[in-house]
């Protein structure tokens, strides 16, 4: 991407970083693209309530995380969430790390969520 194209109308791409997204941003973005969003928090956690579609992996699970994961396709928007936030941020840098390059992040988790 040129310079100029930056500068004039081409939307600058956040790649390789992680975007933080409100309740409403979040939801909406999920539900217009029908995106599964990753709950990385633990099963009991997640068996406790979770957003619709959602798929449990497990955080501190590290092995169970790392090798879901690698099979993903780096290159689609990933979007996690866990309780409060700072999960998803561990998460989120991991995944950045891993390769992936548009991370989203649920502000505030799923006690924003309800």
């Amino acid at each position: 991407m040129s310079f100029l194209s930056t500068l004039f109308g081409k939307k600058v791409e956040t790649t390789g970083n992680i975007t933080i997204l409100n309740k409403t941003e979040y939801a909406t973005q999920i539900i217009t693209n029908d995106i599964k969003p990753f709950d990385v928090r633990t099963a009991s956690e997640f068996n406790s309530g979770h957003i619709k579609k959602a798929i449990n992996v497990d955080f501190f699970n590290a092995d169970n995380f790392n090798n879901y994961f690698e099979k993903i396709d780096k290159n689609k928007p990933i979007y996690v969430y866990c309780r409060s936030g700072a999960r998803s941020q561990k998460a989120a840098r991991k995944l950045l790390k891993m390769g992936f390059s548009q991370v989203y992040d649920l502000k505030g988790g799923y006690n924003s969520w309800n």
